[in-house]
């Protein structure tokens, strides 16, 4: 690891750490690909070129090898090259959690089904191969994280803690089940309790949903606790000088022992069940909660500045690395859509070394001129995309 990256941040003081890295990813058929490889430097690549050719296309690729699905939420088909049967996304990794693997992942149009292999072994389970390419994507989009509605930031806390701890990712699959199941037996009435069993129906799925529910409140209250110092640190370092603060804002008022949580849910469930029957969905629950951000006692997404919630998103984002390093063991893959195009040249200097202060792992940026490279980062090989092909610099 002698990059010239990896060299400043050593320089600066920063740790060396292991890291995930992709050493080779070959492209089939996906989005604007007809079919590419790029094998990547220790480091990671920077990716030039215009607009529209196939930058973010690479990194969503990248990404898709994390949850297998897209980053920016296009359907599976809609990843398909225009007249293509199907896509093929394959990479070789090295510094996985799990070790040097090779994951690979396809969709076929027709069938509209997904296969999923590591280590050439296909997996019967998506679960079993989440997470075994994590990464953390940062891009201008990510505002809608501080702008968006609750639902946004309640997947971004889902998300990141189904990567770092699998536990929560049962969990979650096990509250998502039963909640399906309780919502679909209020709707069955109608908007009307009939009788006692009709009310069974709905009330048959409430110990499953309080017992996976309490192991997701628990393991949210933990994360929040750790992360809002970490946030409001985050932001002053990034040059947000007013007062921040994050917190997980419960759908239902009053505060619980981690040990009497699953007990507190069975009781919220039941007390709500005439009301739930009445709208025909479950009102309560950590569906319904929110990761609330505040500034100077405001709600950032009503009362920020665009360059206070540009930096609140970029903040959450690296809570993101934070957890999956911490939780891993292993620095995530960075992938950087041009992040930095409306923040001043200072700015990203400070988040470069934010995320360099723990160790910089594989980066792989997309900007659209070689001007555009952060000087932390001019040292990363530069890869020319243009219309879907890619040319590695000498």
């Amino acid at each position: 690891m002698n990059s010239s990256v990896i060299a400043e941040a050593v320089r600066d003081g920063a740790p060396v750490v292991k890291s995930v890295r992709v050493q080779a990813l070959t492209l089939t058929s996906f989005r604007n690909y007809e079919r590419a490889s790029l094998t990547f430097r220790t480091e990671g690549a920077a990716l030039l070129g215009d607009n529209g050719h196939g930058k973010t296309n690479l990194l969503e690729a990248i990404y898709y090898l994390e949850l297998f699905r897209s980053a920016r939420g296009a359907r599976d088909r809609d990843l398909v090259r225009f007249g293509d049967a199907g896509f093929h996304v394959v990479a070789e990794l090295d510094g996985s959690p799990r070790g040097a693997l090779r994951i690979a992942a396809g969709y076929d149009a027709a069938t509209q089904k997904k296969k999923v292999s590591v280590d050439n072994v296909e997996v019967t389970r998506l679960s079993d191969a989440i997470g075994a390419v994590p990464a953390v994507l940062f891009s201008p989009a990510d505002v809608a994280l501080v702008r968006g509605a609750p639902a946004e930031r309640r997947r971004f806390l889902d998300v990141m803690l189904a990567l770092a701890d699998r536990g929560y990712l049962l969990a979650l699959q096990r509250y998502r089940q039963a909640l399906a199941q309780r919502n679909a037996a209020l709707r069955a009435l109608n908007g009307h309790a009939r009788d006692a069993e009709s009310l069974d129906a709905v009330a048959a799925f409430e110990p499953a949903l309080a017992d996976a529910g309490a192991i997701m409140l628990t393991k949210r209250h933990a994360w929040a606790a750790d992360a809002a110092p970490a946030y409001a640190d985050t932001l002053d370092a990034i040059g947000e000088r007013t007062s921040v603060s994050l917190s997980l804002k419960r759908s239902a008022a009053g505060k619980v022992d981690d040990s009497e949580m699953a007990a507190w849910l069975r009781t919220t469930f039941a007390a709500q069940r005439a009301h739930d029957v009445r709208r025909g969905t479950t009102h309560t629950g950590p569906h319904r909660d929110e990761v609330q951000l505040l500034l100077d006692g405001r709600d950032l997404r009503s009362f920020g500045s665009n360059g206070q919630q540009r930096s609140a998103a970029i903040a959450l984002r690296m809570l993101e690395a934070r957890t999956l390093h911490s939780a891993l063991g292993t620095a995530p893959l960075l992938l950087l859509d041009d992040p930095f195009a409306e923040l001043d040249a200072d700015r990203s200097a400070r988040i470069l070394g934010l995320l360099g202060s723990r160790g910089l792992g594989q980066v792989v940026l997309a900007v659209p001129r070689i001007e555009d490279i952060p000087r932390a980062l001019t040292g990363l090989q530069t890869v020319r995309v243009h219309q879907g092909t890619l040319r590695p610099d000498a």
